[in-house]
């Protein structure tokens, strides 16, 4: 196999290690006391997510369409580049998720005797899982080099923004003033600037 061939599959391993993480510590969360219905995780959370990797898809996928038009050469600096945004987003998300230990969902909600947690990343940023899956998003689009990487991202960046308001108004309703100086305090996704 080529150079080019191993880094791209250290991409897709990294996300198969992503999903193979979250499935394994998904047991044992603590039970909720408040969500969204399940209507709103559907349309405004799973379906974008969907959208976004079938939009990474292979590139056969779409043929000559305007889509598939290539920004990003395809070359061996790109490919690395792209491995290790995707290694770096996974590792902070993978993180971030061993940090929140049983308070954590892959929806919005609260759960029994909830925690708020500032360690590690959280100590900057309020959604450190939102920004490594992100960062792993921006590094496949690198990868495939497309049009579609861009709108992959921006559909996954506008459900994660839409999702992380959602949770910070039901975590300030449970954690009032305490949450209120963790806001103050942090950045949502990047530290200091945004």
């Amino acid at each position: 196999m080529k150079t080019d061939d191993w880094l791209k599959l250290g991409i897709s391993a990294s996300w198969y290690f992503l999903l193979a993480w979250w499935l394994w510590s998904a047991r044992g969360t603590k039970a909720a006391v408040r969500g969204e219905p399940w209507m709103t995780r559907l349309f405004l959370y799973w379906l974008p997510l969907v959208l976004a990797f079938v939009l990474l898809g292979p590139g056969e996928w779409y043929g000559h369409h305007w889509l598939r038009e290539g920004i990003v050469p395809h070359t061996t600096p790109f490919f690395a580049t792209a491995l290790l945004i995707v290694v770096a987003g996974v590792a902070l998300a993978c993180w971030s998720r061993y940090l929140l230990g049983r308070n954590w969902s892959s929806v919005v909600q609260i759960k029994q005797a909830h925690e708020l947690i500032e360690a590690g990343p959280y100590r900057y940023i309020r959604h450190p899982i939102y920004t490594g899956i992100l960062l792993a998003f921006i590094g496949t689009a690198i990868q495939v080099g497309d049009v579609r990487g861009i709108f992959a991202v921006l559909i996954v960046f506008v459900s994660f923004w839409r999702k992380l308001r959602m949770e910070e108004r039901m975590l300030g309703e449970t954690f009032g003033d305490v949450y209120a100086a963790y806001k103050r305090r942090t950045s949502a996704l990047i530290p200091r600037v945004f």
